[in-house]
C-alpha cells in the first residue's frame, strides 16, 4: 500500500491500519530471442540503453565487451514492452532508475514511457509470445513465463547474477522495511542497486494486505490460519510449484511470525 492507502485503511482496520505481508517473490527476467545465444551478461546501464533504443545491434561494443566469448550477430535489437499498466513494468523501471540513474532518468511507473515506444503487447503472455516469434527481440517478464528464451545475468557489484529463486529471495532478505509504518507492517523497500553477492534485485514482491484488527474473532482466526499457511514451507512450495514464484527464504518466513503468535495475534486482530 502507498502511504495514502495506508492512512485510508484505518477507517476499516482500526488505528494501526492494514498490514502489508510479503508472501510471494517473482524474479523478473530480461529475456531475448537470439538463436545460438542462451545467456548474456549485462550491467544495468547497458540494459537501460537497450530499452531506450540507444544500443541498436546485438554486437554493439557495450554488449560485446561484457560477453567476449559470445558469438554476437549484427542483428538489430527490437525492444518489446508491455502496453498495459503493469506491476512488472513498474518494478522493471524502478530497477533501471535505481541501478542506472544516469541512463534511465524516468521514475518508476506502471505504464511504459511513451517516448521509448517500440514493439509492444498486452500482458506477460503477449510480450513473451512476441519475443518468441521474432528474432533479435528483447523483453522483460516474470521469469517463470519466459520458456526457452535466452536470459540476462545482471551485474551486481563485481559479479553477474542469473535469476533464480535463491538469488531473488536473497535480494529481498537484504533489503529494509519501509519506514514510518506500524510495528508489524512488513512492506519492503527493495535495494535495487545492491552490491550483495549472489542477490538478484530485479524482482517483484506480492503482498497480502490484512487488517490489524477485525470485528470478529472468527475472521481473525481464519486470517491467522490462512496467512500462517501461506508463508509456511509447504505453502511456499505449493506456490512455487504451481506459479513459479521464488519461495521466501527461511529468514523471511520466520520474520513475520511474532505477530502471528496466538496471544499477540488475537490481541491485534480483535476489537
Amino acid at each position: 500500500m502507498s502511504d495514502e492507502e495506508n492512512e485510508e485503511s484505518k477507517e476499516q482496520c482500526g488505528p494501526d491500519g492494514a498490514l502489508n505481508l510479503p508472501v510471494y517473490i517473482s524474479p523478473i527476467a530480461v529475456a531475448f530471442n537470439l538463436p545460438g545465444v542462451d545467456s548474456l551478461k549485462l550491467d544495468a546501464p547497458t540494459i537501460a540503453k537497450i530499452f531506450k533504443g540507444e544500443i541498436e545491434s546485438w554486437n554493439a561494443p557495450e554488449i560485446a565487451e561484457q560477453n567476449p566469448d559470445a558469438d554476437l550477430p549484427d542483428t538489430r535489437i527490437t525492444v518489446v514492452h508491455r502496453n498495459d499498466d503493469s506491476g512488472t513494468t513498474e518494478n522493471f523501471t524502478e530497477y533501471l532508475h535505481a541501478a542506472a540513474p544516469e541512463d534511465w532518468t524516468d521514475e518508476a511507473d506502471q505504464a511504459w514511457p511513451s517516448k521509448y515506444a517500440a514493439e509492444n503487447d498486452k500482458g506477460t503472455s503477449g510480450v513473451v509470445n512476441t519475443t518468441q516469434g521474432t528474432e533479435g527481440t528483447i523483453t522483460y517478464a516474470d521469469a517463470s513465463a519466459v520458456g526457452d528464451l535466452g536470459t540476462v545475468e545482471i551485474k551486481v557489484g563485481e559479479e553477474y547474477v542469473p535469476h533464480s529463486p535463491e538469488a531473488a529471495a536473497k535480494a529481498v532478505e537484504v533489503s529494509k522495511q519501509v519506514e514510518g509504518r506500524s510495528e508489524h507492517d512488513m512492506a519492503i523497500e527493495l535495494e535495487r542497486d545492491t552490491t550483495e553477492a549472489g542477490a538478484y534485485p530485479l524482482v517483484l514482491i506480492s503482498y497480502h494486505v490484512v487488517c490489524s484488527q477485525y470485528d470478529s474473532q472468527e475472521t481473525a482466526d481464519l486470517v491467522k490460519a490462512f496467512e500462517s499457511y501461506v508463508i509456511s514451507e509447504d505453502g511456499q512450495k505449493t506456490a512455487a510449484d504451481s506459479a513459479g514464484s521464488a519461495p521466501l527464504s527461511e529468514t523471511l518466513r520466520e520474520q513475520p511470525r511474532p505477530q502471528w503468535n496466538p496471544s499477540r495475534f488475537r490481541a491485534d486482530l480483535t476489537t
